[in-house]
């Protein structure tokens, strides 16, 4: 604080510190979807069966959910700076091991370790920001940068893949995370302070436990039943999380030292934005399926060139986040939230307009628009979290901000893709030709995929008309999703400003004293701190 009891700005040793931490969530967010064009040379090499492969690329993204609420309040325990050295430390030599596995079974084991150190990396540098800036206005301004950072690193990923697949061997998709992550230990020890909770107390070994057997059961049934539909042991998955996730409770109720304050449930400002990310997520993630797959599968794009023109959308939104945080400084929040949901909501209207024969700029249009709202959203709601947590929990906060984000994003598969599913099931026999084998029906009825596959097999003419009906039940079943998450994003809007309206962050003598731990270089002392739609993994359309 300074004389006046003005919260202090960050100087340029913090922002210089925050230019650091955009290096590993640039990383992590990246290896979400790093591995899309690498998929035929790792199976010709390491000969993966389908369960292997499909585990190669889901154990990453499981790990990360699992443990983001552990590892985030291991960091309020331990101090965030060092989960952070010990994430990229981890981070990096999976990375390693990675690029020169020799088998599926050993890429698997290195992904596993990847989402750990993901799970180490993300919220200790969201937490990290809250201790690093006081100021509101300058902390809005970093939030959003962060989270234009982690949606172009989503967008990058596969970019930057079909780029280094053109001259290497695909294990380079990994080796890039290793120059970074040096970086990230030699400069983090100078740049960024050290941040602990001193009452945190001891760590809830068993509420860790609880917290993984809830958050993975849950995410891995419903992401399976997106792809393949619902099976009762997917069902018995969901409902296992969800019982384990009430015992997480109860032992956050009772436990001495509980990882998570349910305290902070009770202010609106938190709890309500946490459900706001959470439905975000479910738009953004849910359709990012059909837009790549109208780039790929109809539009009939390379990987490559579906990747570069998925990056409009990320490139057109670039600035919303930060003018958004800039415009909260005079605008209730929850009005501008609503905004975004309503701007979201019209993006996806304009995607109910889209054909097999549309232009290109029109699928773009409607995915900027869906994308820059939601961005706005994510931004405003991730500073919320932060801010109405006391510093001591930022790391809990930012673990549950990036847990919502999971869920929400699994949910929106499962819902937005099942809806696309029915329509195309049911749309796509009707325009079939008469004559074709029982077997090309059916693969064809399945998914986009199989009907591009059949179409292949048959004379011109025949497979022209597969083709043809195939795209327009898929656009068919686009036009249904847009519709659902329209109105979601709809209701969204309205739940928001009834919830956020008039929420406040607290005032800076609200938060709890931080310790700051001893650093590589004398610390500066507290009070003296002045600083598109991502696509998705590969996968058996949904539609």
């Amino acid at each position: 604080m300074t004389q006046t009891g003005a919260p202090a700005r960050a100087g340029r040793r913090e922002w210089i510190g925050f230019g650091v931490l955009m290096l590993p969530l640039l990383l992590v967010s990246m290896d979400v979807s790093v591995l899309y064009f690498a998929v035929p040379f790792i199976s010709e090499q390491l000969r993966p069966s389908a369960s292997q492969q499909l585990w190669i690329f889901d154990i990453y993204g499981f790990m990360l959910a699992g443990l983001l609420i552990t590892m985030g309040a291991l960091g309020d325990r331990i101090g965030r700076r060092r989960l952070l050295l010990l994430g990229a430390v981890a981070f990096g030599g999976a990375s390693l091991l990675a690029a020169y596995a020799d088998s599926a079974a050993a890429l698997i084991a290195a992904r596993a370790v990847l989402g750990v150190g993901g799970a180490t990396l993300m919220p200790s540098t969201l937490a990290l920001i809250r201790n690093m800036f006081h100021d509101e206005k300058q902390r809005g301004t970093a939030v959003g940068i962060w989270t234009a950072a982690m949606t172009s690193g989503v967008a990058l990923g596969p970019v930057l893949s079909g780029v280094l697949l053109e001259h290497f061997w695909w294990g380079s998709v990994f080796l890039i995370n290793i120059p970074a992550m040096l970086l990230l230990l030699l400069l983090a020890p100078v740049l960024v302070p050290e941040f602990r909770n001193p009452a945190a107390g001891r760590f809830d070994l068993l509420g860790a436990a609880l917290s993984l057997g809830a958050l993975l059961p849950v995410i891995y049934g419903i992401k399976e039943a997106a792809r393949d539909g619902w099976t009762p042991a997917r069902g018995a998955a969901v409902a296992l999380g969800v019982l384990l996730g009430v015992a997480f409770v109860v032992r956050q109720r009772t436990a001495r030292h509980p990882m998570v304050d349910l305290a902070l449930f009770r202010r609106r400002a938190f709890s309500g934005a946490l459900g706001v990310n959470l439905l975000a997520m479910f738009g953004l993630v849910g359709f990012a399926i059909f837009t790549t797959q109208h780039l790929q599968s109809v539009l009939g794009l390379s990987p490559l060139r579906a990747a570069l023109w998925s990056l409009v959308p990320a490139l057109a939104v670039g600035g919303v986040a930060p003018a958004g945080t800039a415009l909260a400084q005079r605008i209730d929040r929850a009005w501008l939230i609503a905004v975004g949901f309503v701007v979201a909501a019209g993006g996806f209207t304009v995607l109910t307009r889209v054909t097999p024969n549309s232009a290109l700029w029109l699928l773009l249009l409607g995915a900027a628009g869906y994308a820059a709202g939601l961005v706005l959203v994510m931004s405003l709601v991730t500073e919320l979290v932060l801010g109405a947590a006391p510093p001591e929990r930022a790391g809990v906060a930012s673990a549950l901000t990036e847990s919502s984000s999971e869920l929400g994003g699994a949910l929106g598969m499962a819902v937005l893709g099942s809806v696309g599913a029915a329509v195309y099931h049911r749309e796509v026999a009707d325009g079939l030709p008469a004559g074709l084998p029982g077997g090309a029906v059916a693969t064809a009825r399945e998914t986009l995929g199989g009907a591009l596959a059949v179409a292949d097999g048959l004379p011109a003419a025949a497979g022209a008309a597969v083709l043809r009906a195939a795209r327009l039940a898929f656009t068919d079943g686009l036009h249904s999703a847009a519709v659902v998450a329209a109105l979601v994003m709809l209701a969204a809007a309205v739940v928001a400003a009834a919830v956020l309206r008039g929420a406040r962050l607290p005032a800076p003598a609200e938060s709890a004293t931080v310790e700051t731990a001893p650093a590589e270089v004398p610390a500066i002392p507290v009070d003296a701190r002045s600083v598109l739609a991502p696509p998705v993994r590969p996968q058996p359309p949904t539609a």
